[in-house]
Order: structure tokens, then C-alpha cells, then sequence
């Protein structure tokens, strides 16, 4: 006796070629936006302002709620911030007539010393903006 073999229905397959593609596309994106956050940012709790006011940032310094002073991301001791400072606004007078000096300071930072530092920045001939979010 022989049996005939029954054929089984082709499954329904989806297409995912142009899925793909559009996946590929939103990863690009994604990883082309995550990269033009700026890197040099230290988290502080700013004080709001009305104003919006845009310098080029040339030296980021930021100081946190703990008192802790940052140059760029780089922490630095107290005792060497000012000297570290000085140091670094002469390394950009080669490329920049006048660098620009931005300081974050956390709202409940001593701003004694946000001021002592606009201080030896002025001293030094460079632009200071004090960002206020």
C-alpha cells in the first residue's frame, strides 16, 4: 500500500529586511545625538535665572554641594585648585586671545568662593561667566 505524503502549509513568514533598516537608522541616531551631550559637565543643583546667556566654554569649573572643585571632570584638592587654575588659563592663552572661564557652582555652594575664583580668573585675563540655569 503507499501513502501518499501530505504537503503542510507554507507557514506565514514576516519580512523584516525593511524593520531592519529602519532599526539600523534609529541606532545611528541615538548614538549621533548621545555623543553631542557635552561630557564635561559635573551634576550641580544651579540657581534659575531669566536670562539665557551662551559664552564659548573654554575652562568648565564646577563646584559641588560636598565643596568639591572640578576642573573640567577632573577633581582637584582646594589647596592646588588656584595654582591648577592659573595653569590651565595659560595653556589656552597660546590658542585664545582671552579664555573663557565658565563656573557651575551648586546652589548651596559657598559662593565666597565662586567669587574668590572669578577673582584669580580676572586676574589672569580671562572672561568669566558665572551659569545660572
Amino acid at each position: 500500500m503507499k501513502f501518499r505524503k501530505r504537503h503542510r502549509e507554507e507557514t506565514a513568514e514576516v519580512f523584516t529586511d525593511s524593520l531592519n533598516d529602519i532599526l539600523f537608522i534609529l541606532l545611528m541616531f541615538f548614538l549621533i545625538v548621545a555623543t553631542l551631550a557635552n561630557p564635561n559637565v559635573v551634576k550641580v543643583g544651579l540657581p534659575r535665572g531669566t536670562k539665557d546667556v551662551k559664552a564659548k566654554q573654554n575652562i568648565m569649573v564646577s563646584i559641588d554641594k560636598n565643596q568639591q572643585y572640578f576642573i573640567g571632570t577632573t577633581k582637584i584638592e582646594s589647596g592646588m585648585f588656584d595654582s591648577l587654575l592659573r595653569m590651565e588659563i595659560k595653556k589656552y592663552k597660546a590658542f585664545v586671545d582671552t579664555p573663557t572661564v565658565v563656573i557651575n557652582a551648586d546652589t548651596t555652594a559657598y559662593y565666597g568662593e565662586v567669587f574668590r575664583i572669578m577673582r584669580i580668573a580676572k586676574k589672569d585675563t580671562a572672561k568669566v561667566v558665572a551659569r545660572i540655569d
